[in-house]
């Protein structure tokens, strides 16, 4: 006599919604169990869902048990079920320190947990202790942040936003500008590739493009593009068109560099003041202040395809797509 099957009882739509929401973000098993309710719920026997998943009909009813009694808290494994970790809260507390101290050797920090602990564990499971303590396995970065004035760096970190709040009162427009370059050695050096392939890009050549602009921190936006050196005459053209546009008074953050500190450059700040065009000139080593930096960084790493480095024709290209598209295609939230 064949065992008669049964069926979840209707579904409210936001009951699916949740099971939809489970099987997006939820570990496998429970992607598992919630796609079994809702296939239950489209009339799936309980015969036909243990065959796709390869289970025991008796395993697909204690799920739809389990949601009919609790819903999707009765989806998730029970707590003590599970394989349980080699190293207990305390030691992985310990292994995490133990980490800290020699950040760049997961080798070494193997051999201490074990001396530590007792305990041997793989360097699969220190990733997973490590990811589970909020850390992340990225590249170092150089920074000259120690030889700064903190005391400089925090008034003019005060002064900036006291500065901002008058923008966005509309009682002056504010501006960030800064230069790069970008040339055909590429700033994003990993990229996903096939087992037994390899991207090639060409070598890089010594054609540079420089990238001059003022940004708002609302992401107006005001590029200009050079393939010559980059000296006082080309940035103080670039702050002349500037002052001839502004229609109140603006504010415009620079940092140190040789340009903005040449006897040409600041022999035009008269000028410019009487246009109503007035520059912040910020503390020495202090880059975090200008955010225009996040900017290049975002376009550099994110924003210029991997084709843009096949010729310098094609980075000048879609170089320009780019700087076309910020603040419009590309956005930057500068609020945090």
């Amino acid at each position: 006599m064949k065992t008669p099957t049964r069926f979840v009882a209707e579904l409210t739509e936001e009951q699916r919604e949740e099971l939809r929401e489970l099987m997006k973000t939820a570990n496998e098993q429970v992607r598992r169990r919630a796609h079994a309710v809702l296939l239950s719920s489209r009339g799936y026997s309980v015969d036909r869902i243990a065959d796709i998943y390869e289970v025991d009909r008796d395993t697909v009813s204690h799920w739809l048990d389990h949601w009919e009694d609790d819903g999707t808290t009765g989806l998730h494994d029970q707590e003590g079920r599970g394989r349980k970790t080699t190293l207990n809260q305390k030691e992985q507390k310990q292994a995490i320190k133990i980490v800290e101290k020699d950040p760049r050797s997961s080798k070494r920090s193997l051999t201490k947990i074990e001396e530590k602990t007792g305990k041997k564990i793989s360097r699969d499971t220190l990733k997973r202790i490590l990811k589970k303590g909020h850390k992340t396995w990225k590249r170092l970065r150089r920074s000259l942040r120690g030889k700064r004035d903190e005391v400089d760096f925090q008034a003019a970190k005060a002064e900036l936003a006291g500065f901002r709040a008058e923008a966005e009162a509309g009682e002056i427009d504010f501006y960030y500008f800064d230069e790069t370059g970008f040339t055909l050695d590429p700033c994003v050096p990993y990229a996903w590739q096939t087992v037994g392939e390899t991207i090639e890009i060409p070598a890089a050549s010594s054609d540079r493009i420089n990238v001059l602009a003022f940004l708002s921190p609302d992401l107006r936006f005001h590029p200009f593009v050079f393939e010559e050196t980059v000296d006082s005459e080309i940035v103080i053209a670039c702050f002349d068109h500037l002052s001839q546009i502004i229609t109140k008074p603006t504010l415009v953050v620079i940092d140190g560099a040789p340009t903005h500190k040449s006897d040409a450059f600041q022999a035009r700040l008269e000028e410019w003041e009487a246009r109503g065009l007035y520059t912040y000139l910020l503390p020495a080593y202090s880059p975090e202040l200008n955010l225009i930096e996040i900017l290049w960084r975002m376009i550099k790493y994110q924003w210029l395809p991997l084709k843009a480095y096949q010729s310098f024709k094609d980075l000048m290209r879609l170089l320009i797509q780019v700087l076309k598209g910020v603040g419009s295609k590309y956005q930057i939230d500068f609020a945090h």
